[in-house]
């Protein structure tokens, strides 16, 4: 049977976890019940397993068996060379290739109404995180069952925390890109998304998905009655005003066709409508592609809550805090990916996209460290078309599990083609 076959008969199996996984799903970077699932699925897989100690994370190493043993001296094998069955034996210098899939979900109480829907009251995987998982642990048990045609290691990365915990961070200090004795010379990632229509595989080549930083803004003023605000200083119009004026700012500094975002997420202020609070709170992300671009919206943000607040004569804390460098795409990378699409799945399945995205993701640490993609999956229901479907990060999102064998077939094939292009410089 050819990859895509075994993909495709591995279809049940992987629903089934999937499913599993949206039922339980688990938020920041303790995930006890989907770090044992995943271990479940990988286990007789022939893998070298670790996992994290600051989080739950999962790396699991796969060893090639189509490794050259490197010769030594006088011609022969070096003593503890690879035989024909691979592993992690001294002597060996194979190359790598490393497969990301993100496992967290989202502080969401779900509202899809479907049966599998979360039974964890205020968790959902709301951005495709439980897709991601069961499309790796496919891909695991297609390259097992290829290990004769390896020729090098591919280092499986389950990873915790992807939604505003850094776990990438976390799991690179761990050492995860010495897991295999090698750095890994590509890295590749699928994110399943609402917005493309099913089946179809999108990425770009550059800036894909932007960097990231919070602002948390405390106006502080003194409280008293309702009735006589004259009396006090009111932090609540301080704070109306300071959004709005955010708003307005951004517009007048950044250059139409530089995107930036400044969104306010959480707004806190207040306990009863007849007291005026002493302090006022909101909560802001920051997003740009570059990191001088996103070093300037904060800067113009500061400034602008500094002086809204003196305008109103209150005093203003300001916390900012860095989030996610921008996730760049390997120009070559992202080729060598739609190559494989068109070529696994057919033409029609790959599109370059046009713009990036203003979503942003820790892959992008990865990415920093070694030249490779992240690529887009849509998984929009049949029969739902954009404007209808929920986006990722909604708890009406929907994704669709049909796509679940088609994402492992190509993270497989892509380990598969890209060791063999390294061991075979011709073929690439």
């Amino acid at each position: 049977m050819t990859l895509l076959a075994d993909a495709r008969a591995l279809a049940p199996d992987l629903v089934r976890l999937r499913r599993r996984l949206h039922r339980r799903p688990e938020t920041g970077l303790r995930l006890p019940y989907t770090q044992e699932a995943v271990l479940r699925e990988l286990d007789g897989l022939g893998l070298e397993i670790t996992t994290g100690r600051a989080l739950t994370s999962v790396v699991a190493v796969l060893r090639g068996g189509a490794v050259p043993a490197p010769a030594s001296p006088g011609g022969g094998a070096v003593p503890g060379s690879p035989g024909p069955g691979g592993g992690a034996l001294p002597g060996r210098a194979a190359p790598a290739v490393l497969l990301r899939a993100d496992l967290d979900a989202l502080p969401l109480r779900e509202r899809t109404g479907i049966a599998d829907a979360s039974r964890v009251p205020d968790a959902m995987h709301a951005c495709g995180h439980d897709l991601h998982a069961a499309m790796l642990v496919g891909a695991a048990r297609l390259l097992a069952e290829r290990r004769h045609r390896l020729a090098g290691d591919v280092v499986l990365m389950f990873q915790p925390g992807e939604e505003g915990h850094d776990g990438a961070r976390l799991m690179l200090d761990e050492g995860l890109l010495d897991a295999s004795g090698r750095r890994p010379v590509a890295a590749y990632a699928l994110h399943a998304t609402t917005a493309g229509p099913l089946g179809a595989f999108t990425n770009r080549a550059g800036p894909a998905l932007a960097g990231s930083g919070s602002l948390t803004v405390t106006v502080r003023g003194a409280g008293g009655h309702s009735a006589w605000p004259h009396t006090a200083r009111d932090p609540i119009p301080a704070l109306c005003e300071t959004v709005t004026a955010l708003q307005s700012a951004v517009t007048r500094s950044f250059d139409p066709f530089e995107p930036v975002v400044l969104g306010v997420g959480v707004l806190r202020a207040g306990t009863q409508a007849g007291i005026i609070p002493g302090t006022a709170t909101f909560e802001a992300t920051l997003r740009a592609l570059t990191g001088p671009a996103l070093a300037r919206l904060r800067d113009l943000a500061v400034r602008t809550c500094r002086g809204v607040a003196a305008a109103h004569g209150l005093e203003v804390d300001i916390e900012y805090t860095d989030g996610y460098p921008a996730t760049l795409n390997d120009a070559g990378e992202a080729g060598f990916v739609g190559a494989t699409v068109a070529e696994l799945h057919g033409e029609h399945r790959f599109t370059a996209g046009e713009r990036p995205a203003m979503v942003s993701d820790d892959i992008g640490r990865v990415l920093a460290a070694v030249p490779g993609v992240m690529t887009s999956l849509g998984a929009r229901p049949p029969g739902l078309d954009r404007a209808a479907a929920a986006p990722n990060h909604s708890p009406y999102a929907l994704f669709d599990d049909s796509v679940l064998s088609d994402g492992a077939a190509l993270l497989a094939e892509l380990a598969l083609r890209r060791l063999a292009a390294q061991a075979d410089p011709g073929r690439a």
